[in-house]
C-alpha cells in the first residue's frame, strides 16, 4: 500500500488525512507535513488515521513531538480515526492515555468546539 499525506485548514482548524503504512521511511513525511501547522496560527490540528493500516515506533515518536509541540504552542492536536492496529501500537506503549483520540473527525471537531468556549 501506498503513502499518501493530505491536508486543508478550515476555521483555524488543520486537518490532516493520513493513508498507508506509516514507518520510519514515510514517517519524516508526516512530521514534515505537521511542523508547518504549528507555526501558523491554527487553533487545532486533527490528524486522520482512518486509511492507515500499521504504524511503528517512528510513526508514534512523530505523534509524541507533535505532541509537545502542540503543548509548547498552547494548541489542540487531536487523532481521530485510529484503527485497531494504530490503536494498539498506542496503547501498548500507554499513550492512549496521553493523546486527545476521537473516533471521527466530526467528533474530534465538536472536542475542539467545546474547548474554545
Amino acid at each position: 500500500m501506498g503513502f499518501k499525506i493530505s491536508y486543508c485548514e478550515r476555521d483555524k482548524v488543520a486537518f490532516v488525512n493520513v493513508e498507508g503504512e506509516i514507518d520510519m521511511y514515510t514517517s519524516p513525511n508526516l512530521r514534515d507535513t505537521l511542523l508547518p501547522f504549528f507555526k501558523k496560527k491554527v487553533d487545532a490540528i486533527v490528524v486522520d488515521f482512518s486509511l492507515v493500516s500499521f504504524m511503528d515506533s517512528s510513526g508514534i515518536a512523530t505523534l509524541v513531538e507533535g505532541l509537545q509541540w502542540s503543548k509548547k504552542e498552547k494548541r489542540a492536536f487531536v487523532l481521530s480515526g485510529l484503527g485497531k492496529t494504530v490503536f494498539n501500537a498506542l496503547s501498548l506503549t500507554k499513550l492512549d492515555n496521553v493523546f486527545t483520540i476521537k473516533e471521527n473527525t466530526q467528533e474530534a471537531l465538536d472536542w475542539i468546539s467545546k474547548q474554545r468556549v
